[in-house]
């Protein structure tokens, strides 16, 4: 038993300290040209994690070429060598259709690549020159890895949670794109994160006391490098009660209101004119007679000279760009004003208004309820941009009390840290908006008396700018059979035709229901058939989950047999706890439930699917609940799950009243329950005020029938639900594994290739520095000329073989090489070592003898019994000084006589281990002083004082003083008081015999340290 409990703190211990090594948590502001990554860990808080080069914010781009990758600002040079090698703003072909008008659009800007179709999914696959396929989540996968290497670099321990920001528009498709991106970099992602929520987070984060229950309206207005967007944020403090502690909380709460969107609007559109402003202008100075737009890496370098200027002219009203070996070995220089570059886009400016707009009408929202506009993203950097936004608004102020470019990362790292288990942060609860609405579309059920074509019939499942996280609930109360319904986007007319088009299929998922039919025949004979209730929610990351499906019965039964099942249940459910069964039946239970959404943060699932449910039961396995309802009708707080019947609750043409009649079953039954318990809670309060032994038999007979009287109860059977995704088809689970194989893959090459350079570099570095050495006058001493001249060679040959080598040599053949290198030269960098250290060393040992020697000579006087000290550790030290010092004399005189050149009679390591020697003992020794307590004497009580005093005097003048200056004796006189208290105190008459007591100590002490 006592080794079980062992081995469980041990395990205990090992499973908390890998916990504790990984309790740090990043977010990753993945934007379409950069990426900014944030770190949370223990003494870190809220950091920008710095890449390789340093930098705060990295290049979302990656190069592939030779088997090799490049990333940041290596890929980023790389890709104008080898543009087609190269793949950038992969936001705007993720998760899209081949034939989407946006990868259309993608093609045209970089007509270098080779877009091709994935005959399985349908998307658009980038065709390497190789032949190898990738897909824009594979490449993202690469940077999102490279990110979480570079905050494993930053935090010193491995890191495996993460929140990633997205764009909001982004659909279900998209975010799950983003999703499988991350899985296969080996992420696990807390939460997709909108960036505009994050932008809101951060800024709400540190002004949170500024908020009061009275919400107060923002605007972020946010031109990055693909979309611009304009956020109407509601901040707040509201109230919740905890589900743990029942305590009501108060914190402040963020509610995106109303969002605008215009996803082509973005800095790289001003940087794309400008680049063919600059195309034009060196093809009309006609230095060459080939075209410039038609070279790849000429038009790379445009691009990438393009932005740089437009980022100056942020500044500056003109400056010339200039771009050495253009093109054919010609240079260009052209200056560029801020008024022809404002020019050039005045159709893309007149856009920011209606993004404005198209956020207050979402908000419903005029200008004078938003308190503050605040500039987010790099483009707004733009004198005109700002100028435009201020004539939109009809303000003259702009908010810029946010950074721009970390905004985004560190208000997803806060998210991150309040996610995470291993921190606790202040609450700041956030709500965001629902941008594309969705609904559920159905066939209705035909009665016996309806004829003709089966119709469809629509229900709004999450509505446009409706917050979430949430959790809907939708009732089929006419289904008795198995059936499907197709979950749909709803109302997409605010869109304008191009956004429309691309935003592909607008089916999401069809889901088919199988098992409706068997729970109808089996609890229909004694129970009121209610409908099947699916359960929807939408988690954290804006995805839409289907939790579980059910079958509604209601019966009315009598408290003995709902106790007599209740104890059958018990017991059943012990049995099943005891044998490692699954949950509790509350938990199991898929009623609806009060649900804080804000206080249980919803992850998303491992499967990547439309829907988080992945049901492995069988047709005919059914699984019943039963919960016994004494209140009214559900869903009556806002907090609740909200349901949504199949029909509205009025009577329309065409229902029959068997319908309506199965529809309010369940109101009725409700109403008669909360009569019954009214009257129970009127007899008890009668009960209560009168009671006496006569009426204890009546009490019994009431109770009686109070058992026997009917209550109504709730049967739940779970139906399989099956899904297939309509808007784009996922990757399957083989090949998922392929790609998570191939980044793995590529990973390994990275990490060998970037050793083998390690091996290349350390070979060639200590090559150059023995041959510097050689040369230098210390290592000419500790050698001869033969032993420079072999050495010499071997450097030589070293160097020539490193320089034939190519990449296909090994890496072990690099190691082997340098291992013989350091054996040829170790002699000769011991001798000089052992030179220039052994003095030092030899001087450390003399001190070190000096203080022992001056130690052991204070041991005397307190040696012997009732003393610190024993003979034995006496004569044990005695003996080790004695022996160290021969020891040191000897191999001295030895050293002296010997050649530089020669391998040294000692080396400094065994100095360092004599020293260690004494210093051990005399350590040990001190200790033994420190603990010691001396035996108590017995009291003797004088016959007089006189005879007292000269008692005194003489056990004084039997002392010897100990050495002022000497501090260690000082320590042991000290500790070797009397326990009566009294003070050792000498006469004026015993001054003269101390004085001399005391000069022939020093003389002795110094007579044995000229000994030494």
């Amino acid at each position: 038993m006592s080794l079980c409990l062992t081995q469980l703190r041990l395990l205990f211990f090992v499973f908390f300290i890998a916990k504790a090594a990984g309790l740090a948590v990043i977010s990753i502001d993945f934007g379409n040209e950069f990426m900014k990554t944030a770190i949370v860990k223990p003494g870190v808080p809220m950091e920008i994690v710095l890449n390789k080069e340093s930098h705060r914010k990295t290049p979302t781009i990656v190069t592939l070429k030779d088997g090799e990758r490049l990333f940041g600002d290596a890929a980023l040079n790389a890709g104008i060598r080898f543009p087609k090698n190269t793949y950038r703003y992969l936001l705007d072909v993720l998760g899209k259709h081949f034939d989407n008008p946006l990868v259309e659009r993608y093609q045209k800007k970089f007509p270098f690549y080779n877009l091709v179709k994935d005959e399985e999914t349908g998307m658009a696959l980038f065709q390497h020159e190789d032949g190898v396929l990738y897909s824009p989540e594979e490449l993202i996968a690469m940077i999102l890895q490279k990110a979480k290497e570079y905050s494993e670099t930053f935090a010193e321990q491995p890191i495996g949670e993460a929140v990633i920001t997205v764009p909001p528009f982004f659909n279900q498709a998209e975010r799950r794109a983003m999703l499988r991106a991350a899985e296969l970099a080996g992420l696990k992602v807390l939460q997709l994160i909108n960036d505009n929520a994050a932008v809101a987070l951060n800024y709400g984060v540190f002004r949170r006391k500024v908020f009061n229950e009275t919400a107060t309206n923002y605007m972020f207005f946010d031109i990055g490098a693909s979309y611009t967007s304009a956020t109407i944020v509601a901040y707040q403090i509201v109230k919740a009660k905890s589900p743990v502690s029942s305590v009501v909380d108060e914190f402040p709460q963020l509610t995106i209101k109303g969002v605008g969107i215009d996803r082509t609007l973005g800095g790289m559109e001003f940087q794309l004119r400008l680049r063919d402003l600059l195309a034009r202008h060196f093809n009309a100075q006609k230095k060459t007679k080939n075209d410039v737009t038609k070279d790849a890496r000429a038009m790379q370098k445009l691009f990438k000279e393009a932005g740089r200027v437009k980022q100056v002219l942020s500044a500056n009203v003109d400056h010339f760009a200039q771009v050495e070996n253009l093109l054919d070995d010609e240079d260009f220089r052209f200056k560029v004003t801020r008024e022809e570059l404002e020019d050039l886009c005045r159709d893309l400016l007149s856009r920011i208004g209606k993004v404005v707009q198209d956020a207050l009408t979402s908000s419903e929202m005029s200008m004078d309820e938003i308190s503050e506009v605040i500039l987010m993203g790099g483009g707004t950097r733009m004198p005109k941009i700002q100028e435009t936004l201020k004539a939109a608004i009809g303000r003259e102020d702009l908010g810029k009390g946010i950074n721009t470019d970390e905004a985004a990362a560190l208000g997803a790292v806060y998210q991150a840290a309040h996610l995470g288990k291993g921190f606790k942060v202040k609450k700041f609860a956030i709500r965001d908006a629902v941008l594309y609405p969705v609904e559920v579309e159905f066939e209705r059920v035909k009665s016996t008396d309806d004829s003709g074509d089966v119709s469809k019939t629509k229900r709004v499942l999450f509505g446009r700018m409706q917050s979430y996280p949430q959790k809907k609930a939708m009732t089929f109360n006419k289904h008795i059979a198995d059936f499907s319904f197709e979950v749909n986007y709803g109302d997409l007319s605010f869109l304008n035709e191009f956004d429309l088009k691309a935003f592909g299929n607008t089916t999401l998922n069809v889901v088919t229901l199988t098992g409706v039919d068997d729970a109808y025949v089996k609890n229909s004979g004694d129970s009121d058939f209610k409908g099947v209730k699916a359960h929807f929610r939408m988690d954290d990351s804006g995805l839409i989950r289907l939790d579980k499906v059910e079958s509604i019965f209601e019966k009315m039964v009598t408290k003995e047999a709902e106790a007599e099942e209740s104890t059958l249940s018990k017991i059943g459910s012990t049995i099943s706890n005891l044998f490692g069964g699954g949950k509790k039946e509350e938990e199991l239970d898929g009623g609806v439930e009060e649900e804080h959404k804000d206080d249980i943060p919803t992850e998303p699932k491992a499967d990547n699917s439309s829907y988080a449910r992945d049901d492995s039961k069988s047709d005919g396995e059914q699984k019943q609940k039963v919960e016994t309802t004494d209140s009214g009708p559900e869903n009556t707080d806002d907090d609740k799950e909200e349901e949504i019947g199949e029909e509205p609750s009025e009577k329309k043409p065409g229902t029959t009243a068997g319908d309506e009649e199965s529809q309010t079953d369940a109101g009725k039954a409700s109403e008669e329950s909360k009569d019954d318990k009214a009257g129970e809670n009127a007899e008890t309060k009668d009960e209560k005020l009168e009671s006496s032994p006569a009426d204890d038999q009546d009490k019994t007979k009431e109770q009686k029938k109070e058992d026997k009287k009917p209550k109504l109860t709730t049967i739940r059977a779970d139906i399989r639900a099956e899904q297939l995704a309509k808007d784009l088809t996922d990757p399957s689970k083989e090949k998922l594994m392929l790609s998570k194989k191939l980044i793995d893959d590529l990973k390994k090459r990275d990490e060998e290739k970037a050793l083998l350079e390690k091996a290349k570099n350390e070979i060639e570095t200590f090559v150059f520095e023995a041959q510097d050495k050689l040369e230098q006058e210390n290592y000419k001493l500790c050698s001869t000329e033969e032993e420079r001249t072999a050495i010499g060679e071997k450097l030589a040959a070293a160097s020539d073989w490193l320089n034939e080598q190519d990449d296909s040599t090994p890496r072990k053949e690099y190691e082997s090489r340098i291992k013989d290198l350091k054996s040829a030269t170790n002699d000769l960098y011991g001798r000089v070592y052992e030179m220039l250290e052994r003095p030092a060393a030899i001087e450390a040992l003399n001190s070190m003898l000096n203080h022992t020697a001056y130690f052991l000579f204070g041991m005397k006087n307190f040696t012997g019994e009732d003393q610190p000290f024993a003979q034995a550790d006496y004569e044990a030290l005695q003996k080790l000084v004695i022996d160290t010092v021969e020891w040191n004399r000897t191999v001295n005189e030895e050293q002296k006589k010997a050649s530089l050149a020669e391998n040294p009679k000692f080396t400094v390591e065994d100095v360092a281990m004599k020293i260690a020697a004494l210093d051990r003992d005399v350590k040990y020794l001190i200790s033994k002083v420190k603990s010691f307590r001396p035996k108590p004497k017995a009291k003797v009580v004088f016959a007089n004082k006189t005879e007292s005093t000269n008692n005194e005097t003489k056990a004084a003048d039997d002392k010897t003083t100990p050495k002022e200056d000497d501090p260690l004796d000082q320590d042991l006189f000290e500790d070797n008081d009397h326990d009566d208290g009294q003070t050792a105190e000498t006469s004026s008459s015993n001054s003269t015999s101390t004085e001399s007591s005391t000069k022939k100590n020093q003389k002795a002490s110094h007579d044995h340290d000229d000994e030494l």
